[in-house]
C-alpha cells in the first residue's frame, strides 16, 4: 500500500481519532446495518437449501438413468444454464455504505491548491449581489413613485402563473420523462470520486480494525470495480479517479479478503468447510454473511468477463484460497462450477490447469455436496468439447482426459457408478447400430466424441484397477471395444482398429486379463497386395484419423504407417506375455501371416522391419520352448505355472525387452516428425 501524502495523512490522522472515539458506536451500527441486510437473505435459508440439495440429488439420478439408455451422448446430463445476475434476490448483495467512515474528497486534497481561486471567484459574487441590491432598490422606488405601474405588473403576475398552470396540465405526460431526467442527473451529481488516498486510508483501517465502518465501504467500492463494463454505469454509486486506484482497490481485496474474514470469523487462515459451517451458527456469521457473500459473487463477476489469461489465473489462485467460503452460498458455487468447467475447456495450458486445480479444490473441500456436479460438469464439456479433433490437439485431449481421470479417482465408491452408466450408454449405441447397420447409426460410433468417450474411461481403469475391484468396467468396456473393432473392417478403418487394439494392450496390461488382439490387424496383411507406390504424399498420421482417405490407399507412406503400427502394437501385446509359458501358441499363426507378409514385401526397407520383428518373435519363443522342456508339473498345475519365469519376469535384459524399447523409441520418433 502506498504512503499517504502528507495533507493526506494529517487529514486521516483528525478522522481516525474520530473513529477511534466512536469505535463501539461504529462495531453495534455495524452490526445492527448487516443484520437487517441478512435478515432479508436468510429468510428459510436452511430449508430452501435442503430441499434444493435433496431435489438436485434426485433429479440427477434420474437424468442419468434414463441417459444410460439414449442414443446420443449429448443427452448424458441436462442442461445446467445458470446466471448470475438472476440467481438470488437483490437484497442478497447488497451492503449498506458506512456514512461514518473517513472520506478523502478530491476538494480537500486540493484546498489549498485552489484556495486563491475560491477567494477570487467570492469577490466577484460579492460585486454581483452589491448591483442587484442597487437594482431591488431603483424598482421599490419606481413603484412607489407610480402606483399604476405596481398594479401592472400585479397582472402579468397572475397571466404568468394561469399560463405556467396551462403548460403544466398540457405536458402531464412527460412528467415521468422530466422526472427520470432529474433523478438521473441528481444521481450522478451524488457520485463520490475515489482517489488513491481514500483507498489507503481505507486500506489500513481494514487491517488494523476489520469490523469497523471501512469494510463496507471498501467492498461496495471493490463491488463497483467488479462491475465496471458490466453494465451500464448509471447505477453505480462510485467512481475512480484514474486506474490506479480501480487497481489498488482490486489487488488489496483480493489479496486480503480471505484473512480478512477468517479474522471476522475467528477461524484459521486454511479455514475447512466444516469449520465455515460451524461458525454458521455463530453471532458473528450473521454480522459477516452479507459482506462475505457481496465480496464471493463480485469475485465471480470479474472472473467471468476478465480475458487476460495471467489476471485470470490470479483470480482462480486467489478464490481457491476462498473455496471453503462458498459451501454457505450453493448458488454462488454452482456458477463458479460452471465458469471454470469453461476455462479449464476453453482456456490455454496455465489457465487450463490452474482451473481444474480449483475444480479439484472444490471436489475435495466440499466433497458431499459438489463432488457429483463437479464430476457431471467436466464429463458434459468433455464431450461437447471431443466432438471435433485436429491433428495438433492431442495434448489438448490428453489432459482434458487426464483431468477427469484424476477427478473421478477422488472417490471411486461414487464415480464408478457414473462410469458404469457412462459405458452402458455407450454399450446401448453399439448395440442399437450392429442391429440396424444404418448409415447414420454407424456414424454415431465411427466418430472422434465415441472414441475419445471410451478411450477416456480406458484411462480410468488403468489408472485404478490394481487397487480397485473395477471388473464390471473391465468387461463392459472389453466388450465394446471389440465390438467397434469388429464393426469396422477392411483397409480404411485401419487407423480405427489400431486405436482398438491400443486401448485392449493398456487394458490387458493394467488388468493382468489375456485379452486376444492379433487378429484386428491381419486383415492388413491380407489385402497388402493391392497397395503399390503409385501416390506420393508427405505423411498418414493414424493417430489423427479414423479414417483414412482413398487416395491415400495406395501410397507408400500408407504402407509405412500400417507396417510400423502393426509391429508396434504386436510387439506391445508379445511383450507383455513374453515370458508366459503359453508364449510359443500364442505366437505361431502371427508368425505364419507375417512370413508370408514378408515374402510378397518388395520394398527392402520394410523386409528388413519386418524380418526384425519375425526373428526376434522366434527367438523369444524358441526360449519358452527350451525352458518348457525341462519341467515336470502338469499342464492343470496353475500354481506351477503362474511361477513360470518368475525370477527372469522381475529382469528387463530379455532381448524381446530391448527390442520393444527400441520400436517404442522409434514410433515416438515418428511421431514427432509428423
Amino acid at each position: 500500500m502506498g504512503k499517504l501524502g502528507k495533507k493526506a495523512r494529517k487529514f486521516a490522522k483528525k478522522k481516525l481519532q474520530c473513529v477511534m472515539r466512536n469505535n463501539r458506536k461504529f462495531k453495534s451500527r455495524f452490526k445492527h446495518k448487516a443484520a437487517s441486510v441478512n435478515k432479508k437473505c436468510r429468510i428459510g435459508k436452511s430449508d430452501s437449501l435442503s430441499s434444493e440439495q435433496h431435489f438436485e440429488e434426485k433429479s440427477v439420478d434420474n437424468t442419468i438413468d434414463a441417459a444410460a439408455f439414449s442414443n446420443c451422448l449429448d443427452n448424458i446430463y441436462g442442461e445446467d444454464d445458470v446466471d448470475l445476475m438472476e440467481n438470488g434476490s437483490e437484497d442478497e448483495s447488497i451492503v449498506l455504505q458506512d456514512s461514518d467512515c473517513p472520506y478523502i474528497s478530491d476538494v480537500e486534497l486540493d484546498n489549498d491548491k485552489d484556495s486563491s481561486e475560491h477567494a477570487a471567484l467570492s469577490e466577484n459574487n460579492k460585486d454581483i449581489h452589491i448591483k442587484i441590491v442597487e437594482k431591488k432598490q431603483k424598482l421599490d422606488r419606481l413603484l412607489k413613485k407610480v402606483p399604476k405601474f405596481s398594479k401592472f405588473l400585479e397582472s402579468r403576475r397572475a397571466d404568468l402563473q394561469k399560463s405556467k398552470n396551462e403548460d403544466d396540465s398540457d405536458d402531464e405526460g412527460d412528467t415521468n420523462y422530466l422526472n427520470g431526467v432529474s433523478t438521473s442527473e441528481e444521481h450522478l451529481n451524488n457520485r463520490r470520486v475515489i482517489n488513491s488516498c481514500t483507498v489507503d486510508l481505507w486500506c489500513w483501517l481494514v487491517i488494523e480494525q476489520p469490523e469497523g465502518p471501512a469494510l463496507s465501504n471498501l467492498l461496495n467500492v471493490f463491488q463497483a470495480a467488479c462491475f465496471y463494463g458490466f453494465d451500464s454505469d448509471e447505477g453505480q454509486l462510485h467512481e475512480f479517479s484514474d486506474k490506479k486506484v480501480f487497481s489498488k482497490v482490486l489487488m488489496f481485496v483480493l489479496s486480503e479478503a480471505d484473512g480478512i474474514f477468517c479474522k471476522l470469523l475467528g477461524v484459521a487462515d486454511s479455514c475447512s468447510k466444516a469449520s465455515i459451517l460451524k461458525s454458521m451458527n455463530t453471532s458473528e456469521w450473521e454480522n459477516v454473511r452479507p459482506f462475505l457473500r457481496s465480496y464471493l459473487k463480485s469475485c465471480l463477476l470479474l472472473l467471468n468477463q476478465v480475458t487476460d489469461g495471467q489476471i485470470l489465473i490470479f483470480i482462480l489462485s486467489r478464490i481457491k484460497s476462498s473455496i471453503a467460503f462458498f459451501a454457505a452460498f450453493p448458488s454462488l458455487t454452482e456458477f463458479l462450477i460452471k465458469i471454470l468447467v469453461h476455462l479449464w475447456v476453453t482456456g490455454e495450458e496455465s489457465l487450463a490447469l490452474c482451473s481444474f486445480l480449483v475444480v479439484r479444490e472444490i471436489a475435495l473441500k466440499l466433497h458431499s455436496n459438489w463432488y457429483d456436479s463437479c464430476l457431471m460438469k467436466t464429463y458434459k464439456a468433455f464431450i461437447g468439447h471431443s466432438k471435433f479433433f485436429e491433428p495438433g490437439n492431442h495434448k489438448k485431449m490428453d489432459f482434458l482426459q487426464n483431468s477427469i481421470v484424476e477427478l473421478y479417482s477422488l472417490d471411486l465408491q461414487i464415480s464408478c457408478q457414473k462410469v458404469f452408466v457412462s459405458l452402458q450408454q455407450l454399450a446401448n449405441i453399439l448395440s442399437q447400430t450392429i442391429k440396424t447397420m444404418k448409415k447414420d447409426e454407424l456414424k454415431k460410433i465411427h466418430n472422434w466424441q465415441y472414441i475419445n468417450c471410451i478411450s477416456l474411461w480406458v484411462k480410468f481403469i488403468v489408472c485404478n484397477i490394481k487397487d480397485h475391484d473395477l471388473q464390471r468396467l473391465l468387461s463392459l468396456s472389453i466388450l465394446i471395444i471389440n465390438g467397434i473393432a469388429h464393426l469396422f473392417p477392411g483397409l480404411r478403418y485401419l487407423p480405427l482398429r489400431f486405436k482398438c487394439v491400443q486401448m485392449l494392450n493398456q487394458l490387458s496390461f493394467s488388468s493382468g486379463v489375456f485379452i486376444p488382439v492379433a487378429s484386428f490387424i491381419f486383415d492388413f496383411l491380407d489385402h497388402n497386395e493391392n497397395i503399390t507406390d503409385t501416390t506420393r504424399v508427405k505423411s498418414c498420421d493414424f493417430s489423427s484419423v479414423l479414417k483414412v482417405p482413398k487416395h491415400l490407399l495406395k501410397s507408400c507412406k500408407f504402407q509405412e504407417e500400417c507396417i510400423f503400427s502393426a509391429i508396434e502394437l504386436l510387439s506391445a501385446h508379445f511383450s507383455q506375455w513374453r515370458y508366459h509359458i503359453s508364449f510359443p501358441e500364442l505366437s505361431t499363426i502371427p508368425l505364419i501371416l507375417f512370413k508370408r507378409f514378408h515374402e510378397k514385401l518388395n520394398n527392402e526397407a520394410f523386409r528388413r522391419q519386418v524380418k526384425r520383428f519375425i526373428d526376434q518373435v522366434e527367438q523369444n519363443k524358441e526360449y519358452i520352448e527350451r525352458k518348457r522342456d525341462v519341467l515336470s508339473f502338469s499342464p492343470g498345475d496353475h500354481a506351477a505355472i503362474d511361477s513360470f519365469l518368475q525370477m527372469e519376469k522381475s529382469g528387463c535384459d530379455c532381448s524381446f525387452s530391448k527390442y520393444y524399447d527400441s520400436i517404442q523409441e522409434n514410433s515416438r520418433s515418428r511421431i514427432a516428425q509428423t
